[in-house]
């Protein structure tokens, strides 16, 4: 995404939480002297597969998940957000890069990152502490932001962990993209919060807001991005993103 575009994107995301851009940025420059010793990545060092499978928190998450083990992932690159970083390992899986603010469960994006897992981890206004507190733990990171970005660290558009996750696969160069546990209704999982003590449970308003945008900004990159982009997740439907099952992966991918 140009990045004229994704501020646009941005003022109104500012304008409709009530975000403070200037804890944004220093959450940013805070990440980047974190980062600055540490031969943090830059995106040129990651390379993806040109097929992605893109893993959200979703309700439907496990389900794809278990689906997909059964015709493999050898030959996919594997993204996912978060928390949902928590159902890949209950199922045995390391994904290739995980996309994370550090709210998920957080012993577990550290052991997939000592099994081999990148880590792009996001700064913006309300994790500081966190990022003060794991960062030094982690290795293999790229950085990213959400305002202006700096020397190591980057803005490739996104809002949430999850269409981040679509916006990044689209900086690296992938061609076609299968949204797993992205379904961007009004059930949250423990994937998501892992503070709930239900498997599900209702997402708040704010919650249902960022999914909102977030289901925006896949549509737009459906639209925009030199890219295809499919869901597994049969959840809210994605204007512009068809609706497929896990066996016709490999017959779009041929």
């Amino acid at each position: 995404m140009n990045l004229d575009v994704w501020f646009s994107w941005y003022k109104e995301i500012l304008e409709e939480f009530s975000f403070d851009r200037e804890m944004d940025e220093k959450s940013a420059e805070m990440l980047r002297k974190l980062l600055e010793d540490r031969n943090s990545l830059s995106p040129e060092d990651i390379s993806i597969e040109s097929d992605t499978i893109i893993f959200g928190a979703g309700p439907s998450l496990k389900r794809n998940i278990k689906e997909l083990k059964k015709v493999g992932m050898d030959y996919l690159t594997l993204i996912c957000a978060d928390g949902a970083v928590t159902a890949l390992l209950e199922e045995k899986i390391i994904p290739d890069i995980v996309v994370t603010d550090l709210d998920g469960k957080i012993e577990d994006i550290i052991d997939s990152n000592r099994n081999g897992a990148i880590m792009v981890v996001h700064a913006h206004g309300n994790n500081m502490d966190n990022i003060q507190r794991y960062v030094p733990v982690l290795e293999n990171v790229l950085g990213s932001t959400q305002s202006i970005p700096l020397e190591n660290v980057y803005n490739f558009g996104g809002f949430t962990d999850g269409d981040r996750c679509v916006f990044l696969a689209v900086k690296l160069g992938a061609k076609n993209i299968f949204m797993a546990g992205m379904d961007f209704g009004k059930i949250i999982t423990r994937y998501s919060r892992p503070n709930i003590k239900e498997e599900k449970g209702q997402a708040d308003l704010i919650k249902e807001k960022k999914l909102r945008y977030a289901k925006k900004l896949v549509e737009w990159a459906a639209k925009n991005e030199d890219i295809k982009i499919y869901n597994l997740s049969n959840g809210e439907k994605v204007c512009g993103v068809p609706d497929i099952k896990v066996d016709e992966i490999s017959f779009i991918i041929k």
